[in-house]
């Protein structure tokens, strides 16, 4: 077999069959990659290259969007805080992970994520009866963590290099001093508690070897050395940064103390940002000396008094934010979800495109037989579990010398073949493999070599190497243009095979990239998850069997019998679109029935509202019960319809999410491709309809009545409901007219106007205005309420809710009428508890029973 037969597309599939190759990725290089046409890009482990969908994206979101300081409180700052908030999760999320576990630090890279963490650590020196903190770490680190012995010696701490086979060949079964260590978090509240940190790669940045991710618990345990040798409370930084580039990272499985990283090496795009990944524990033990804007919680400038904020992010990131940076990671997010499908298939496209190239370029050889590369590896390349998507070799003339990687490196440039020469900034794995001695280093230092210089060859021994790194849009035809370049510029021909090596790597297939009846490829999917066939069931009719409001037995109702009257029930099915007004609704756990179960949310999974898109009020929500389904309408829209799915399909059927409503974390479920495609439409801007996820619990936010505090709420802002009284808006319009009149402007606003306008669920026809700020308690119809406090107004009341219009007069009119203050209508509250169907529904014109606060106690 001649090289070039091993060069072809068929042989690769032969060789590498389950590699992730697919048909599809040469549209995503045409539509994605225009500007790579012509180059060889295999650097992807410096830097992956970025889609340009990302790119425009984002420039179209800042163009269109306005992001303010995230410390300010203003519209636009709010945006720039919940999209950056929702950006942490989404980090989390990427890495199985959530806010409960671990925080997100935002950094200049993974760099400043290390510097970081040497220099918060709680470092500790010896005394007379402890022993000082132990800095370990593993000789195959990259410089930046080899850095932190820097700040951890000043403090005190012991420096330890340990070699990657004496972590597991020292090993024991237990710890030194106490048995097994103490479990998941080290040692026993009896055991010595000073702190050690173990810093080692998830992926050798030089080498692309894995190390394995159970080394997390082992050192933790102290089972594995050095740990095991040492008691104390030990840490472990997991270096994330070489390995998140083509491989999932799974937290739960892998809860490492500190995982910095850098989203270039994920995402191209965007630079100069990246973040460390602190789960909970390890935190609450950071210390900080210098704090910067947003880091305080107070301080004093004439006296050495400083309290940091009891938040882990803002307490460590010192000033603002990169924050547009971080709105382009959200753009980039979707962008590698869309063009992918997910890390789970970019690993086996990349790992495969490498393993054919090391397959070929160890087995090459020179006319002489001679091989042609000595390559720098651990293993066979067999498995991505333990290799990822990285090369390292030198190239070797026919008589078996080294050939300089300057050399290499210039000759690449002239076919625009772009990779990496030189030690990677690695030197502890750069002087194993290419078997430096530490006092070669010295000497080559002084003969006038650097890092980073082109100093390849000193004495004919190589100071670095040639590294080829691939990515998720790389291609086979990258792999046979190096390869060919090899050929053409380094090898004396023919060319020839060492048909036996190559049989060997052959046979040494294993894991995904292994079984030949296992494809695995990059599938660009239409709504970036697994599509999968859901049986959809239409929902019954929702049953009245449980009933709504039995009193509780600390609850007075012994109400006056002054009856007023329930005039409107509406429900806001979606929430921050118009209201669906009915006669009679049922209640349910949460409020009224469906409301406020969706919501609107932006590209960045942000919540939308009037007050960022006021055409919000122009979709009108319809909740059809027999039908099970909610329709949608909109003006120059067909109608939308959407199922009532039941608790048990959402959870099986529909792609989980995550938002935030009013501070709060929710659990929502995607409501599909047609409906974000209908909003998207219609808003002009990329929406999406998510729906509260039956698993999903938030708590009361208003009042301090135990019952009203504990209620179960849906997506709505505060409370289960929220009531106005007529007399009240009568109030409100006669003050509206009246400035009207005065100034002669404007149109006078109808009272039905208005009520929509204040987006109540229950308005009641009262007799004094704003008296029902002073009630405590109420039945409607067969239902006990609990009044929780007053609804603090904003501009939203500004917008018309037909046409989306704004107008200031309504806020105006309540503020002189509340002599300054904006709160209008109140809170309630309602436990749904008995068994009567009637007890269940409310209906307009019920009685309404009110008992009013005592003002004396």
């Amino acid at each position: 077999m001649e090289f070039r037969d091993l060069c072809s597309l068929e042989t690769f599939r032969d060789i590498c069959s389950p590699s992730g190759y697919s048909e599809n990725l040469a549209d995503v290089i045409n539509k994605e990659f225009t500007r790579i046409k012509g180059v060889t890009y295999l650097d992807h482990a410096g830097a992956t290259l970025y889609p340009e969908s990302a790119v425009r994206e984002f420039c179209l979101d800042i163009s269109k969007n306005v992001y303010g300081n995230p410390h300010s409180h203003n519209p636009s700052s709010r945006l720039t805080h919940d999209t950056v908030d929702r950006v942490r999760y989404r980090i989390l999320q990427h890495f199985n992970t959530t806010p409960e576990e671990y925080s997100v630090i935002f950094t200049s890279g993974s760099t400043a994520a290390l510097k970081l963490v040497s220099e918060a650590f709680p470092w500790s020196a010896p005394t007379a009866t402890e022993p000082g903190s132990l800095f370990c770490y593993l000789t195959d680190n990259h410089t930046s963590v080899v850095g932190i012995r820097g700040p951890a010696s000043a403090l005190g701490a012991l420096p330890i290099p340990v070699s990657p086979r004496e972590v597991e060949g020292r090993a024991r079964g237990a710890g030194a001093e106490g048995g097994a260590g103490g479990g998941r978090d080290g040692d026993g509240a009896g055991a010595c508690q000073t702190p050690h940190l173990f810093c080692y790669p998830a992926q050798s940045n030089f080498s692309g070897r894995k190390y394995p991710l159970g080394h997390v618990r082992g050192i933790r345990a102290r089972r594995l050395y050095p740990a095991c040798d040492h008691g104390g409370r030990w840490f472990v930084l997991l270096d994330a940064a070489a390995h998140v580039g083509c491989s999932p990272l799974d937290l739960r499985s892998c809860d490492a103390d500190f995982v910095p990283l850098s989203f270039y090496k994920m995402f191209g795009f965007p630079t100069g940002l990246g973040a460390l990944l602190v789960r909970h524990p390890a935190a609450a033990r950071l210390r900080k000396s210098y704090f910067g804007g947003g880091t305080a919680a107070g301080y004093l400038a004439g006296e050495d008094y400083f309290v940091p904020t009891a938040n882990v992010c803002d307490r460590f990131e010192d000033g603002s934010v990169s924050f547009l940076d971080i709105i382009a990671l959200n753009h980039s997010f979707d962008a590698l979800q869309r063009i992918t499908g997910g890390m789970d298939h970019i690993q086996p496209h990349a790992f495969g495109l490498a393993r054919y190239t090391h397959m070929l370029l160890s087995s090459l050889c020179h006319g002489n037989g001679h091989p042609v590369a000595q390559m720098y590896t651990h293993g066979q390349f067999d498995s991505p579990d333990t290799q990822g998507a990285i090369l390292n070799f030198n190239l070797l003339d026919c008589r078996g010398h080294i050939i300089g990687y300057s050399q290499v490196d210039k000759l690449a440039s002239l076919y625009n073949i772009h990779l990496r020469t030189g030690c990677f900034c690695n030197t502890g794995a750069c002087q194993h493999f290419l078997d430096i001695t530490d006092q070669e280093v010295k000497n080559n230092l002084k003969a006038g070599h650097v890092c980073g210089d082109s100093i390849d060859l000193v004495d004919g021994k190589p100071t670095g190497s040639v590294r080829v790194s691939f990515g998720y849009m790389s291609t086979f035809d990258d792999c046979q243009t190096f390869l060919s370049f090899v050929v053409d510029c380094f090898v004396e021909k023919p060319p020839r095979v060492d048909r036996e090596r190559l049989e060997n790597l052959r046979q040494t297939k294993s894991g995904p990239c292994g079984n030949s009846h296992q494809k695995c490829s990059i599938k660009p999917s239409a709504n970036g998850g697994i599509e999968q066939d859901v049986e959809t069931r239409r929902p019954a009719e929702p049953s009245l069997e449980e009933g709504c409001v039995r009193p509780s037995s600390d609850v007075d109702t012994t109400l006056p019998k002054n009856p007023y009257t329930l005039t409107h029930i509406f429900i806001y099915p979606v929430k921050s679109c118009a209201a669906f007004e009915v006669c009679d609704w049922p209640l349910g756990a949460s409020g009224l029935l469906f409301d406020r179960s969706w919501m609107v949310v932006n590209g960045h999974g942000v919540c939308l509202s009037q007050k960022r898109e006021p055409r919000l009020c122009q979709i009108r929500p319809r909740v059809q019960l027999p039908l099970g389904q909610l329709s949608l309408s909109a003006p120059g829209m067909d109608n939308l319809s959407v199922p009532l799915e039941s608790a048990a399909t959402l959870k099986t059927s529909q792609r989980a999410c995550q938002s935030k409503v009013c501070g709060d974390r929710v659990e929502t479920v995607d409501s599909g491709d047609e409906a974000a495609t209908w909003l998207s439409d219609f808003l002009g801007q990329p929406c999406r309809l998510i729906r509260q996820s039956p698993d999903s619990i938030r708590g009361g936010q208003k009042g301090s009545n135990t019952a009203a505090s504990t209620a179960v709420l849906s997506l709505v802002n505060e409370a289960q409901y929220l009531l106005i009284n007529q007399a009240s808006v009568d109030l409100i319009q006669e003050q509206i007219r009246s400035r009207q009149e005065s100034s002669e402007d404007g149109q006078p606003l109808e009272r039905q106007d208005l009520i929509s306008r204040f987006r109540a669920n229950l308005v009641v026809a009262g007799v004094e205005p704003f008296e029902e700020d002073s009630w405590s308690q109420l039945i409607i119809g067969n239902a006990q309420f609990l009044v929780g406090g007053r609804c603090e107004r904003c501009q939203m009341i500004c917008v018309d809710q037909d046409t989306g219009s704004k107008s200031k007069a309504p806020l105006l009119a309540l503020s002189a009428c509340r002599s300054g203050k904006l709160t209008f209508g109140v809170y309630l509250s309602c436990q749904v508890q008995g068994d009567s169907p009637s007890a269940r529904t409310l209906s307009v014109g019920s009685a309404v029973l009110h008992r009013t606060l005592d003002l004396s106690l």
